[in-house]
């Protein structure tokens, strides 16, 4: 329960402002752009949701089904647009196709005073930018559920008649429709939380009218019941997606075989391979170049002393909140596992509620936290700090302490699902073996339990590290003054339309985030599952 606290109090706060009596500022927004912040964030997700299931959904299956020149490669490309985050992007594809941009200016020259590309900063663009950065998640997820059992499916399809796209349709697509759906959950609700791109665009969302409510106008009761409803879509979106998986069982054949993948020459082979290239053109290969164009051309004017200290504030928190996630995980992962045999209901409430934070957007949590803390803050100034002989100062909302703690709710979920999968491994006998030798229970995870599932260990640290690296909206609301790191540099500068400048911290923060992208690539598209 003490660990699943960062998560309720923050959803608690939010929640309970439904109940809070009604202001002018709030009766304002209500009247004026609710509607208007409501209906951007949905018709952002029902774009972002048919885009990146197209890209998605087509290289998965080309991928799985077909065989040609250069899938191999391919298959672990088409993860890397993950390690980007959509900011980033959208701040590559801004000055790409700004006015002043290379390609308006190719066109000027050329005569053509009237461009045909549609302005980027709106809300197609917006969803634009987000497809391509996060179709990578509906893209392994579909992956795995065509390469499962595909070849038995297929070969039955076709006894009965059905030619390829009749099987692709009737057959493979519905028994992948639970991964699919999985997938599309992951990637809306990413969207609905996202930040510096409808900021940066200009798109009046949930998100960006909870950040211009909170700073702007200073108000914080009415940017908290903003974030409720952020809240109320995130939750409605968790629900269609339980609902979408209901009653879709696929009852396995008696014959488990991967696809048996169509060799495809000459211009179908040529079709295939520009299908995959399409979206990893779109969402890694063309920002990178800018990016990376920037960097060497112009760069951040503060590169030295000062930008080390950008990169050691990074580290700091990034580092501080893995270990404490990852900690954290194994706790909840082996205490799951100790009270198995006595199904408690109040441990798997905790641990359901310790592992919520990561479908609740940064921004809701960072705003639900803030008011709590504070309390918490004086009552240790007035309180604690004088018994321990510390100023009055605030020690969590005046420091990296409350940074932390929003990134430790965040992220705590990306931790335990890897240590989960790692415990899950390991047989029953050996606790059953260790406990007939007298071994306590700590001492089983110490020298049984952590040895054998380190990799996972491992990897939980390096996801919630680099989540911590690429997270803008609580970092912009929690931090201290004069704290800045890698996102909040890059997003200081683009907010100012110094792009060029900002390339540098952008940059690291994608090279940062190629590590998971390759990581989770390695784990899905071995070699061995790729023969």
């Amino acid at each position: 329960m003490f660990i699943a606290v960062p998560v309720a109090v923050p959803i608690a706060a939010v929640l309970l402002t439904f109940f809070a009596p009604t202001t002018q500022v709030w009766q304002h927004l209500y009247e004026s752009v609710l509607i208007e912040y409501v209906t951007n964030t949905v018709v952002l997700l029902v774009l972002v949701g048919v885009m990146a299931t197209t890209f998605g959904v087509s290289t998965a299956w080309i991928v799985a089904t077909q065989d040609f020149t250069g899938r191999a490669w391919l298959a672990w490309l088409l993860m890397v647009p993950i390690a980007a985050p959509a900011y980033v992007v959208a701040y590559a594809y801004a000055d790409l196709l700004a006015y002043t941009g290379p390609i308006q200016s190719v066109l000027r020259e050329l005569a053509w005073t009237d461009s045909p590309i549609p302005s980027i900063r709106s809300l197609s663009g917006a969803a634009f930018i987000l497809s391509i950065t996060l179709y990578p998640y509906i893209y392994l997820f579909a992956y795995n559920a065509f390469s499962q059992q595909a070849q038995p499916l297929a070969e039955a399809a076709r006894t009965l008649g059905a030619g390829p796209k009749r099987a692709f349709f009737r057959v493979a697509l519905p028994h992948a429709r639970p991964a699919i759906a999985g997938g599309t959950a992951l990637v809306l609700m990413e969207s609905a939380a996202d930040f510096g791109v409808v900021d940066f665009f200009g798109v009046p969302t949930l998100t960006n009218g909870i950040f211009r409510t909170w700073y702007a106008q200073g108000e914080h009761l009415a940017a908290m019941q903003l974030a409720a409803w952020l809240f109320v879509v995130v939750a409605v979106l968790v629900v269609m997606e339980q609902i979408a998986r209901r009653g879709s069982y696929a009852n396995p054949v008696s014959r488990n075989a991967a696809a048996q993948r169509t060799r495809q020459r000459g211009l179908p082979g040529f079709f295939c391979w520009l299908v995959c290239m399409l979206p990893l053109t779109l969402g890694f290969v063309i920002p990178a170049t800018v990016l990376l164009w920037h960097t060497f051309t112009v760069g951040d004017p503060l590169l030295g002393p000062r930008f080390v200290g950008y990169i050691t504030n990074t580290l700091a928190v990034a580092g501080t909140a893995a270990v404490l996630a990852t900690l954290c995980a194994v706790l909840l992962t082996y205490a799951n596992r100790h009270q198995q045999s006595r199904g408690s209901r109040f441990l798997n409430m905790s641990v359901r509620l310790a592992t919520l934070g990561y479908a609740v957007p940064g921004m809701v949590l960072a705003v639900g936290l803030i008011g709590p803390m504070t309390h918490l803050d004086k009552w240790l100034a007035a309180n604690i700090n004088p018994i321990l002989g510390l100023p009055q100062v605030l020690l969590i909302t005046g420091s990296a302490a409350g940074l932390i703690f929003v990134y430790l709710a965040r992220f705590l979920t990306v931790a335990y699902n890897s240590c989960d999968s790692g415990m899950a491994r390991i047989h029953n006998n050996y606790d059953n073996a260790a406990r007939s030798l007298g071994a306590k229970p700590l001492r089983i995870l110490r020298h049984i339990h952590l040895p054998i599932m380190a990799p996972a260990v491992l990897t939980a640290l390096l996801l919630v590290f680099v989540d911590v690296v690429k997270e803008l909206p609580a970092t912009l609301i929690l931090r201290p003054f004069n704290f800045e790191t890698l996102a909040t540099r890059a997003y200081r500068l683009a907010s100012d339309e110094r792009i060029a400048e900002a390339s540098t911290a952008a940059l690291l923060i994608v090279m940062v985030g190629l590590i998971p992208a390759f990581l989770i690539a390695w784990q899905n598209f071995s070699r061995q599952r790729l023969t």
